[in-house]
């Protein structure tokens, strides 16, 4: 996928460190460079032309220089934004106008109490904050919803933060600060707006959430994509998070793909340059997302249960080892799920499980047929070391359900679900079963008398609703 067209980055445009990202992306999609990973949390800005800066962050900030002051796309989470401002000024003094949320994700709006502390110190108005009707609505809920947040992302993150040196965590306590901007104006389909004498349209489709924006900047062919497009696998199956929506995201990607964008720019992963790079980028992540869906309703129609699909119904490894669809954040299997509960309700379509027994009940049941929580236990060994990691999990839980106060069996269960996290490739699989391993080695330590650390304490809680590691978890 050759652009030969494509001018060679000036000196000006350097990044301060390591490859630009532009050049970057560049190397990635055209020769397949395995050195580089487009996730980069660096919090430096380059430029990527002229007035327009990225800020690789977490999430990244795009910002742009326009006669009417700095627009920024985003403003990064409330650890990171003062890093961000701060790179912002070394780049330019002009005042922040406006901000865009792409949509109201703690990673994409928590920045913005740094960018607020940035105006009111240099005596200037704050910026106007121009967003989806529906973030209102989302900052709402997270307020309501702070501790419930707090425990999600702790676990989302809880199995790679460290490796991938993350250091994100909650705001004193709160899972989004009481000071970040609210919107000041909203919109519901679309919004046409001046920035500087340049028209700038603000789009909403539904996609990781239902408050997303996307703008198109038709002057410039430029478009700023939010998490439309994170160089991983979309996060349109996310287990502890509410309902995705793969379909009108693939929908949404075909229609930025006919404005013919020769800039586009998302808000984790490198930014691309050039009409068909970024034509070929956003039609295989619409195709992966459209065949999914579609493989799903087929077997919904033919009446198969979600059991039945779930290990039916996959994405093929090559399309998966392109470089922006790795599963290593979401991963296709949670995504079948949620084109589930979208289409299906909560119900999986086992009788059993509409309305079921406690799960002690059920483990004590099974326990008593096996013989004892220890001959589970036993079994859940061996087939981990067999290779069966998935059933392995089951009977670990059946024995630790069983018997609750055996170090013995909690000790077990906390050996497979470190080996199951350890053989994930997704930050959310790796997360969930890390958070189990742990729940498991508290809970053997107290039964021996010792002084176990908080479960889960072993990675700061997580602010981000949204984000992608820097570096593939290994």
């Amino acid at each position: 996928m050759s652009e030969t067209s494509r001018q060679p980055i000036s000196p000006r445009r350097t990044s301060p460190s390591g490859v630009h990202p532009l050049e970057a992306s560049r190397r990635i999609l055209d020769e397949g460079d395995p050195t580089l990973f487009p996730n980069r949390v660096t919090n430096e800005l380059s430029e990527l032309a002229d007035d327009l800066a990225v800020i690789e962050s977490f999430s990244h900030v795009l910002a742009w220089r326009t006669a009417d002051g700095i627009t920024c796309f985003d403003t990064s989470n409330v650890h990171t934004g003062p890093a961000v401002v701060g790179a912002l000024r070394g780049w330019s003094g002009d005042r922040v106008s406006r901000i865009v949320y792409t949509h109201g994700h703690a990673d994409h709006v928590g920045g913005s109490t740094a960018f607020a502390a940035d105006a009111d110190a240099a005596g200037r108005p704050r910026p106007t904050v121009l967003g989806h009707a529906r973030v209102r609505d989302r900052l709402a809920r997270y307020r309501d919803t702070s501790d419930w947040n707090l425990r999600i992302n702790a676990r989302q993150f809880g199995g790679i933060n460290s490796d991938a040196n993350l250091h994100i965590g909650a705001a004193a306590g709160r899972f989004l600060p009481d000071t970040t901007l609210e919107p000041d104006t909203v919109y519901d389909d679309e919004l046409v707006q001046d920035f500087g004498g340049e028209r700038v349209e603000l789009r909403h489709a539904r996609g990781e959430t239902d408050d997303h924006t996307w703008a198109w900047v038709p002057g410039r062919k430029w478009a700023f994509v939010g998490d439309f497009v994170i160089w991983n696998f979309p996060n349109a199956g996310n287990p502890q998070k509410v309902q995705r929506y793969p379909l009108e995201w693939a929908r949404a990607l075909r229609d930025m793909v006919a404005e013919g964008p020769e800039l586009l720019l998302p808000a984790h992963g490198l930014p691309i340059e050039g009409r068909a790079r970024i034509a070929t980028v956003l039609g295989d992540i619409a195709g992966a997302l459209e065949t999914l869906v579609g493989e799903v309703v087929t077997m919904m129609n033919a009446g198969a249960t979600l059991d039945e699909i779930i290990h039916s119904v996959s994405v093929p490894a090559d399309v998966l080892a392109k470089p922006y669809l790795r599963p290593y954040y979401d991963e296709p299997e949670f995504v079948v799920r949620n084109v589930w509960r979208l289409y299906g309700g909560w119900w999986d379509g086992a009788a059993s499980r509409l309305k079921p027994a406690p799960d002690a009940a059920v483990g004590a049941e099974i326990a008593a047929l096996a013989g004892g929580a220890d001959v589970l236990a036993a079994r859940a060994t061996a087939l981990a070391e067999a290779g069966d990691l998935r059933l392995a999990c089951h009977l670990a839980d059946w024995a630790a359900w069983a018997a609750p106060d055996d170090a013995a069996v909690h000790g077990v269960r906390a050996e497979i679900y470190q080996r199951r996290r350890d053989a994930e490739m997704s930050l959310m699989s790796k997360g969930i079963f890390k958070a189990a391993s742990r729940e498991s080695e508290a809970a053997a330590m107290r039964l021996r008398g010792e002084s176990p650390a908080t479960p889960g304490s072993a990675a700061p809680p997580a602010t981000p609703g949204s984000a992608t590691p820097p570096e593939p978890p290994r």
